[in-house]
């Protein structure tokens, strides 16, 4: 999907639901991420975000849209210039929704646990290891 068709593909009513929606719509993206990673450190333009990638200025700007739709990125005017910068609520959503599935690991981990504690050991005596005696070769013959 083209970042110029996929601003008409995110959801249009609010509510908790559309607005993950959005935000992992955005993050779907590699250039969104490294768009939001830029915007990490600091706020910067239109421009100075452009840098680097290997698309048009429009095309970073499409993705800057998707960003903005989706709120995790403000864009303020200032002068000519559109100042871009990173807003972190955003990701808390996702981080929120990630809770309810964090709990799965430990449970998991610890019935495993418990599973490997209630193997017998390795160190356990078993029946004496006989070794296997295996009869001599006799010398390979050459055709004569």
């Amino acid at each position: 999907m083209s970042p110029r068709s996929a601003h008409a593909h995110l959801p249009t009513s609010s509510g908790p639901s559309t607005t993950l929606d959005a935000v992992f719509f955005a993050l779907a993206d590699s250039t969104r991420r490294a768009l939001l990673a830029r915007l990490r450190g600091s706020e910067a333009t239109a421009g100075s975000l452009a840098t680097g990638f290997a698309m048009t200025r429009p095309a970073v700007s499409r993705h800057l849209r998707v960003l903005r739709q989706a709120e995790m990125v403000r864009e303020e005017r200032r002068g000519r210039e559109r100042v871009y910068t990173l807003e972190p609520l955003r990701l808390r959503l996702i981080s929120d929704w990630l809770d309810d599935y964090r709990v799965f690991w430990p449970a998991r981990l610890h019935a495993l646990k418990q599973f490997i504690e209630s193997m017998p050991d390795d160190d356990a005596p078993g029946p004496p290891q006989v070794p296997v005696r295996r009869a001599p070769r006799s010398p390979k013959r050459r055709p004569r």
